[in-house]
């Protein structure tokens, strides 16, 4: 029995199949636009005309994309002024805000420390806010279309209700930050896990490497990850979905910055490493070690061996022994090693795969493909940006729509 496609439905599904490929292409041409969508050329003749009235794609002014003889082929590009999007992080100390054009480019920037672990709850809302609104405010960027917010946090999250349930930065939890932008700019807001955010990212800079199945991890002042399984990112029914940073390495072993004892981070992370090399006793609170710091250490590390090698070694250990145990229940996967940590994951490196090696997942641990990527804010923006511009690419401007209404803006966080 053949199930026909409603003719609305057919329509909305060839726009999005269009504005993806000139996502993904950057300036194509309409035959290159038929090649890469397998629609037929005057359907793309068509839906171009559409999209290009609508402001939503424009034709390049450049010169032809193709020397081949016969008529010059046009190269469509996204239309900067289309849309615009805000991403929003928030991290250990930190706070950060960009206003994202269409197109994906930057095109204001805001950022402002405050005391995580101490600031207010309701100052850790107005802060969110207020940066927002500064970005927004920027007599620069008059006219610009917001049409969605995607914030970033340590922790996890709940997609559902737009709030932070609980983070290591903050004794805060159900912090309802979604609701907060919401009533304040009138555009529905998300509230991400920061480590899924590096997996978008990671999946759009290399779609190739980084597709079927693969796991980010934060090496840095947390350990956090980001698992794509099938190709979709891993979260859970209400929360983000994974916390390795804090699943437990010892039992009621060094105490986490999250206030519990013997996690994965509570030998890996920054603070960790640190406190382990200075030989200072591992129920001192954290602190917040400035990356200079971390980078000494890494040289002192390399120079010789002593505290320092034996501090990374075991953070190595603690990370070796965590990802054993999620291969064995998925079986291995490539890993993205993210963050200031990156720089030194040749120190990790070796105790991490000995680690794994002894595990019920480490049957092919030296097979294990390991890159590294240093600059994880920039990953995060990237991956908040990317998840709300596909958002409107395929929940408004395919359909045709103008923007979301207050009725949508509830089911739009789960998408």
């Amino acid at each position: 029995m053949t199930v026909g496609i409603r003719h609305d439905d057919l329509r909305r599904r060839n726009r999005a199949m269009v504005i993806a490929a000139v996502r993904r292409a950057g300036r194509p041409s309409r035959t290159e636009l038929a090649a890469l969508t397998g629609l037929s050329h005057s359907t793309i003749s068509a839906i171009t005309y559409d999209l290009i009235a609508e402001g939503i794609l424009a034709e390049s002014p450049d010169a032809p994309v193709s020397l081949r003889r016969g008529r010059p082929q046009v190269g469509l590009h996204l239309n900067a002024g289309a849309a615009a999007v805000m991403t929003v992080v928030l991290s250990l100390n930190a706070l950060s805000a960009v206003l994202i054009d269409y197109t994906g480019a930057a095109v204001c920037e805001r950022t402002c420390r405050l005391d995580t672990a101490t600031t207010a709850r309701q100052d850790l809302i107005a802060a969110c806010v207020e940066i927002v609104r500064q970005c927004l405010d920027d007599p620069t960027q008059a006219g610009r279309r917001v049409l969605r917010i995607a914030l970033a946090v340590q922790g996890v999250a709940d997609a559902r209700a737009g709030s932070l349930l609980w983070s290591p930065i903050t004794p805060h939890t159900d912090v309802p930050l979604a609701d907060a932008l919401e009533r304040a700019f009138a555009v529905p807001a998300t509230v991400e896990n920061d480590c899924n955010m590096m997996a978008e990212a990671l999946r759009w800079r290399d779609p190739r490497r980084h597709r079927g199945n693969f796991a980010a991890i934060l090496l840095s002042r947390g350990i956090g990850m980001g698992l794509v399984l099938n190709g979709e990112l891993f979260t859970g029914t209400r929360s983000s979905g994974s916390e390795f940073g804090h699943m437990i390495h010892r039992p009621g072993g060094a105490l986490c910055r999250c206030g519990r004892r013997g996690c994965v981070e509570a030998y890996a992370g920054s603070y960790a490493i640190w406190r382990n090399a200075r030989g200072i006793d591992e129920t001192t609170p954290p602190t917040d070690i400035p990356d200079a710091e971390m980078a000494l250490l890494a040289e002192a590390a390399r120079a010789r061996p002593g505290p320092e090698r034996a501090a990374f070694a075991r953070a190595g250990e603690a990370l070796g022994y965590a990802l054993g145990s999620l291969f064995a229940l998925i079986d291995p996967v490539p890993v993205a090693i993210v963050g200031d940590g990156a720089g030194a994951f040749d120190l990790v490196e070796p105790a991490l795969r000995g680690a794994i090696a002894r595990t019920a997942g480490g049957q092919h641990a030296a097979s294990i493909a390991f890159d590294t990527a240093a600059d994880e804010l920039q990953l995060i923006r990237e991956g908040c940006a990317m998840r709300a511009l596909t958002f409107i690419d395929h929940e408004i401007f395919a359909p045709g729509r103008t923007g979301l209404d207050g009725e949508d803006r509830q089911s739009s966080r789960m998408a």
